[in-house]
């Protein structure tokens, strides 16, 4: 009898060689080449989250090492969620480098994801290590923002910017996966889970699986509610309504959307945001809604009442069009 796999789908359909790596093109052609010439330079990783960073450094490493990669022995992955401080560069991660790789292999490779959370002190002292243990082992240093990694680094490593994929990339990955789990998406579900993921495949895998436990047929309305978004008409009919002077009836679609949704404050804004650019109205009106928006969710964000201050935003709103 089979084992039936249950590990989240977005390590369950995690790309194993850099083949398989979605979109990222450019990247993955000269990181191949690194592969085929059994040789590579300290690397950093950057880019938004969800874009195949830590996916392509894996998937080189097991290209690079193919049976012989060994975990904790010719490579090894910390992330964020690990010490590492000044005394874990300075012990482990030294220990590591500076002993030699086994037999038959070129180097060792040490990945550390969500570089960019280390302390000053930390990358101090792991400049050093890159530095004086090249021999031993190559480093691949995952961020989100490379500018966080102090420049002696920055200058010892080849960069690599990572960029949030295309809609037509997630389509594609969405289908695949769906297929796999005998799943149905309707167009609305797809296009759905594709605007919420903004460019991260990693979140639209996720959305997608706990849309699956609610039903194995999905749509728009399924995916929006798992996401916590609102449909941008319900949004677009608000703004209308307080635009037109109606505070009171804005005000009641205001309160039906979060009892309904279950949205925070700060959610609600972002959703009114999302929808402005789209809105048929005046430049001058765009940029004075995102000023205002802009304060009220400030004003959330160090704490004042959620339902005073989403009503004062509506209001505000309908004295802009008076």
């Amino acid at each position: 009898m089979s084992i039936v796999d249950r590990r989240p789908w977005v390590e369950k359909y995690r790309p194993r060689t850099l083949d398989d790596v979605v979109n990222q093109k450019g990247i993955i052609k000269r990181l191949k080449q690194f592969v085929k010439d059994t040789s590579m330079p300290h690397l950093i990783f950057a880019g938004p989250a969800g874009t195949g960073k830590t996916t392509s450094a894996l998937a080189m490493v097991r290209d690079i090492f193919k049976k012989e990669m060994l975990p904790n022995v010719n490579y090894l992955e910390l992330n964020a969620s690990d010490a590492r401080g000044i005394d874990v560069i300075r012990t482990y991660i030294k220990d590591f480098a500076k002993a030699r790789p086994p037999v038959n292999t070129p180097f060792k490779i040490l990945i550390l994801d969500e570089a960019d959370n280390m302390t000053a002190p930390a990358q101090q002292a792991l400049r050093r290590t890159m530095e004086k243990y090249t021999k031993n082992c190559r480093m691949i240093l995952i961020c989100n923002y490379s500018n966080k990694l102090i420049p002696p680094i920055q200058s010892r490593c080849v960069v690599f910017r990572f960029s949030s994929l295309n809609n037509d990339d997630i389509k594609e990955r969405i289908k695949l996966i769906a297929s796999n789990e005998q799943i149905k998406v309707n167009p609305g579900g797809l296009g759905a889970l594709v605007d919420v993921s903004r460019g991260d495949c990693r979140r639209a895998i996720n959305y997608l699986q706990s849309c699956a436990t609610i039903s194995k047929e999905i749509d728009q309305d399924i995916v929006l509610c798992i996401a916590g978004e609102v449909p941008p008409d319900k949004i677009k009919e608000m703004l209308t309504i307080a635009f037109e002077g109606q505070l009171s009836f804005a005000i009641k679609l205001l309160n039906d959307l979060i009892r309904n949704y279950g949205l925070s404050g700060r959610n609600i804004i972002k959703n009114i945001h999302r929808e402005v650019y789209d809105m048929a109205i005046s430049e001058d009106m765009k940029i004075e809604l995102s000023k205002i928006l802009a304060e009220f969710e400030y004003r959330l964000s160090q704490g004042a009442t959620e339902e005073i201050q989403l009503q004062a935003l509506l209001a505000k709103i309908v004295l802009l069009k008076g």
